[in-house]
């Protein structure tokens, strides 16, 4: 915690590691905070390759998926750091048993909170589980304005339309930023289904992931909204910017968040 405000990091900002050595680097950064991953879960299937698809939902509905979730609890125990969230992106082709998988998963770590690079439409079709589980899913936002994709403000109104408060808001303000929208004016209105927040930064009109700072994306702003506000949703640096050092990045990174809160 940073000024009252949770700083911590989605997995995938490791991606070139695997769960362990994204943990111990979490540790020497200093992260307390982690919104995991699923390909630190799963196995890094290439959905490009025949048969990937059905690979993935075997492993999903296997209970291996159960086993690897409860050694992944005792990890993050292990280490220190808090499991907020467990990325899981449920698509139009997941079966139901596929997107209740999630749930169940979410349950053994331990997480009140999934996300998801999810389709509009699904959402009605996650909304029971989420029910169920009483796990919020937050729907996750890339910058790329594509029919039943999450991109802007009217996605996520939709999405949530008739659902129960378990469909949410993962908001992602570098995208949102990118895609000509207000992040700081969207969490002003909505603080309420928002249920966590990804950091980077970009320029509008579709502008690339750059180093903190040297974008336009107003994430002091939005930290600050946080801190006076005492909202507690936490802000996860999602490192996609290309650097030659991923632990030194993503310091620079969480850095600069605590800088904004100063």
């Amino acid at each position: 915690m940073v000024s009252g405000v949770a700083l911590g990091a989605q997995s995938y900002s490791f991606r070139d590691r695997d769960l362990d050595g994204a943990l111990a680097a979490m540790k020497e950064i200093g992260i307390g905070y982690c919104e995991l991953f699923s390909g630190h879960v799963e196995p890094r299937f290439n959905f490009r390759e025949e048969g990937a698809r059905e690979k993935a939902k075997a492993w999903r509905l296997s209970q291996e998926a159960l086993d690897k979730s409860a050694e992944v609890k005792k990890k993050f125990d292990a280490a220190g750091i808090e499991l907020h969230a467990f990325n899981y992106s449920f698509r139009e082709d997941f079966t139901d048993a596929e997107i209740e998988r999630g749930f169940e998963m979410g349950k053994i770590m331990g997480v009140k909170k999934l996300t998801a690079s999810s389709n509009v439409s699904t959402a009605k079709r996650v909304d029971p589980f989420a029910k169920k589980y009483k796990i919020f899913a937050g729907m996750h936002n890339h910058s790329r304005i594509v029919a039943n994709e999450f991109a802007t403000p009217e996605d996520f109104t939709a999405a949530m339309n008739g659902m129960s408060k378990y469909i949410a808001v993962n908001l992602d303000i570098g995208h949102f930023w990118a895609a000509n929208f207000n992040p700081v004016e969207y969490l002003k209105q909505n603080h309420e289904r928002i249920v966590t927040l990804h950091i980077k930064d970009r320029r509008k009109n579709q502008g690339p992931n750059v180093v903190f700072g040297e974008g336009d994306t107003p994430i002091k702003a939005v930290l600050q909204e946080l801190k006076a506000n005492k909202w507690k949703i936490p802000a996860m640096i999602e490192y996609e910017y290309k650097g030659e050092d991923t632990v030194a990045e993503v310091r620079k990174c969480f850095n600069y968040m605590k800088q904004a809160l100063a």
